[in-house]
């Protein structure tokens, strides 16, 4: 199993409503600091939902594994 879809399915067995940049970016290939910049400048560009909450990003948990199960169908 790559360490992609071995992210992927901690996130899915996690009962968070919401998930963190930093358990995202395994998933997606990237860093989680271009997660938290992105979704700064322009969160539309991420293609899946953010929360900003003060300096924090969170990342609503279901949303994101459907957009991430979809992408890849």
């Amino acid at each position: 199993m790559s360490k992609a879809m071995a992210a992927l399915e901690a996130i899915k067995a996690k009962d968070d409503l919401m998930i963190t940049p930093a358990e995202a970016a395994p998933v997606l290939g990237v860093d989680a600091q271009s997660i938290r910049l992105q979704a700064e400048a322009d969160p539309r560009m991420l293609g899946f939902r953010v929360s900003r909450i003060g300096g924090r990003t969170l990342i609503p948990r279901l949303p994101f594994i459907a957009w991430v199960e979809g992408a890849s169908a």
